[in-house]
């Protein structure tokens, strides 16, 4: 039998109008965009799709907005073209994509993924301002040699994201130097990303700890669907598992390459990236070349899907 996963893109994927057409067309996906404004006390849905854009690229309202678009997506996709939309034998995501997926897998309901979403993303951002943090992609350099230039510079690998592609995250002073040592060492190219901190990485510790308090008071199911989690690339099965992953996230690398592999290798043969973007289908197809991809972020995705 074929397996298919899910998975849920992360933080920098969101732009402005996103999802506008699933909320005009689907009555599942405008009761999310609701869900989302009641659960957090503001209008959301008024920022997504009207902007202003570096308002909604705020770390804060970015890690809201997408598991809001992402979920509004699932649920579109469930109620316009649901007989076509293969059951999941696994669920994933980048990151902050890890939220949508747990509401996916039914592990949080979707009102307490977005408000945790929306704690992460405040504490994230907060822990930027104590101790300035700075992230660059690096391409085209093996995994090997950026270890030693994080070695030599202090930093640390943020996201193992596809071949020749590793994000580096560190503090701001030391990551001037590892820009240049990347280069040094053989980088086609190092590119300085849009955000307000190291993200996983040790700098993102006042963080870890605040989101701790709110993991702890929130209530997690047992997964319907096993989740690969970003840290150990094996599936969470049980609340705690879960709980473990959203604490030890922060601070650890994203291991996509690893948890891609581990789903292809357990049968995965068809990923269905759901959310706004196709960064996922890139970096899948860049790590297993034999695997189908397909994406479902708009209304024309969604109605012209592939069973």
């Amino acid at each position: 039998m074929t397996k298919t996963a899910w998975v849920f893109p992360g933080q920098g994927s969101q732009t402005v109008g996103m999802c506008r057409d699933l909320y005009d067309n689907a009555s599942s996906a405008k009761a999310v965009f609701e869900q989302a404004d009641k659960a957090l006390g503001i209008s959301l849905t008024k920022l997504i799709f009207e902007g202003p854009e570096d308002k909604l690229r705020q770390t804060i309202n970015a890690q809201p907005a997408l598991v809001t678009a992402g979920y509004a997506c699932l649920q579109a996709a469930r109620e316009l073209n649901g007989d076509k939309l293969t059951p999941p034998a696994f669920v994933a995501g980048h990151s902050l994509g890890e939220y949508t997926a747990l509401a996916a897998s039914g592990t949080l309901d979707f009102s307490a993924a977005v408000s945790l979403a929306r704690e992460r993303g405040r504490l994230m951002h907060e822990a930027g301002q104590k101790r300035a943090g700075a992230m660059a992609a690096v391409i085209g350099l093996e995994e090997a040699k950026l270890a030693d230039v994080c070695k030599q510079s202090d930093t640390v690998m943020a996201n193992i994201n596809s071949p020749g592609q590793i994000v580096i995250s560190g503090a701001a002073e030391n990551m001037t130097k590892a820009m240049e040592l990347a280069t040094a060492a053989g980088a086609s190219r190092v590119i300085p990303l849009q955000v307000s901190g190291a993200f996983h990485s040790p700098l993102m510790q006042p963080a870890a700890e605040g989101l701790t308090k709110y993991i702890d008071a929130t209530t997690f199911q047992t997964p319907a669907i096993p989740i690969i989690g970003n840290v150990t690339a094996l599936p969470l099965i049980t609340p705690e598992d879960v709980k473990t992953e959203l604490k030890n996230q922060l601070l650890n690398p994203v291991q996509w390459i690893r948890s891609v592999e581990y789903m292809a290798q357990q049968g995965v043969i068809t990923f269905i990236e759901i959310g706004p973007g196709k960064v996922l289908t890139g970096l899948i197809k860049r790590i297993n070349k034999e695997v189908a991809t397909q994406n479902l972020g708009d209304l024309e995705a969604i109605k012209n899907l592939s069973s």
